[in-house]
């Protein structure tokens, strides 16, 4: 019988899932296995798989679980273990980034196998499920909020948490757009893609005068002295080869509008990062790292798990696209649908 198991996540904060109840029905419904583990972080209760048929498991039990079964999660995981089983996640292990020699020497020793949910193509090379829409989304209200803050000159910008509703954030920063003595423009970078909508969508939402660039605008490689002339920019191209950067110190002035950027992409320990500002990723606690750079200050977020902040909302639509890859993964061609094909075929060119 196919079967999957559904682990729990360790990273802080996550309460997104990238199988939901719903979802998981349908999968037994057609003769799946479906194992859920308890993780009462999780934005759907345990309750619910249950009743749609799911086998409950305790929380971490995979690492004892039969091989045969596929190990599907959202970010990394963390442990000092080899990896013997066949894992779905973000891993965050193909650009060089830290430590990820030793993660893909675990999955060599081990023999487990790593399809990373960012490198699902289809035919044309396109992912078929990203939580783009809503980490744009977000990126841009966290960075809008985190303008307001700075500009009632706050000493910090708050701690971030997870809402379970859109209309949250929109009244909230539209409150606080109501107390403001000024209001910003933004840029968004990627603005045709998934992401670079969300972001867009936002701003618009709460009456934001934004610029949207995509290839047309940056083709001519950058820096780009337009960014400093907006106060918050937001990143959200997700880069495969390495380009000029987007913004650089040089173009950096006492005279630049700049406050905020947003990295939505959020890549800091990539060579292949556009915004090489700043060296390391933001945490919930402290979502800004503070700048200053020719005596201009700036405060960057790069919080890597941001459509957490909308748990219910951006778990639903990532399950909703990855569903019907699941599907032929466990009940039609398998591994070699091209989908899982070329997951595994950079997952095996990378490892070697």
């Amino acid at each position: 019988m196919a079967s999957i198991w559904l682990r729990s996540e360790t990273k802080a904060h996550e309460k997104r899932t990238p199988l939901t109840p719903k979802n998981a029905k349908k999968l037994i419904d057609k003769g799946v296995e479906v194992f859920v583990e308890e993780f009462p972080d999780r934005i759907f209760p345990i309750n619910q798989y249950e009743e749609v048929g799911c086998t409950i498991v305790p929380e971490g039990s995979w690492k004892k679980a039969d091989t045969k079964h596929y190990i599907l999660g959202l970010k990394e995981i963390e442990q000092k273990e080899d990896f013997h089983h066949k894992h779905i996640y973000f891993a965050h292990v193909f650009k060089g980034q830290d430590g990820s020699k030793d993660i893909l020497s675990q999955y060599k020793n081990g023999g487990g196998t790593l399809f990373d949910l960012e490198y699902l193509t289809n035919e044309q090379g396109r992912r078929i499920a990203a939580f783009g829409f809503w980490a744009g989304f977000v990126g841009a209200a966290v960075g809008l909020k985190g303008y307001y803050f700075r500009e009632k000159h706050e000493t910090s910008i708050p701690a971030i948490s997870s809402v379970n509703d859109q209309e949250i954030l929109i009244s909230e920063l539209k409150e606080l757009s109501n107390k403001s003595s000024s209001t910003p423009k933004a840029i968004v970078i990627g603005a045709k893609g998934r992401c670079g909508q969300g972001a867009s969508s936002l701003f618009e939402k709460v009456g934001i005068q934004v610029t949207k660039w995509d290839i047309e605008e940056t083709k001519k490689g950058g820096p780009f002295k337009e960014i400093p002339e907006h106060e918050i920019f937001v990143n959200t191209v997700l880069m495969q080869v390495k380009i000029p950067p987007f913004i650089s110190p040089e173009i950096i002035s006492t005279e630049s509008k700049l406050k905020i950027i947003s990295d939505v992409s959020c890549d800091p320990n990539s060579d292949l990062n556009p915004i090489p500002l700043y060296d390391k990723i933001t945490s919930w606690d402290e979502p800004f790292v503070s700048k200053v750079i020719n005596d201009h200050s700036l405060d960057i977020l790069a919080v890597d798990n941001l459509p957490s902040l909308l748990p219910k909302e951006s778990s639903e639509d990532f399950s909703d696209q990855l569903f019907p890859h699941l599907e032929n993964l466990l009940l039609g061609k398998g591994e070699e649908d091209i989908v899982w094909s070329n997951a595994k075929d950079v997952f095996l060119k990378k490892r070697n």
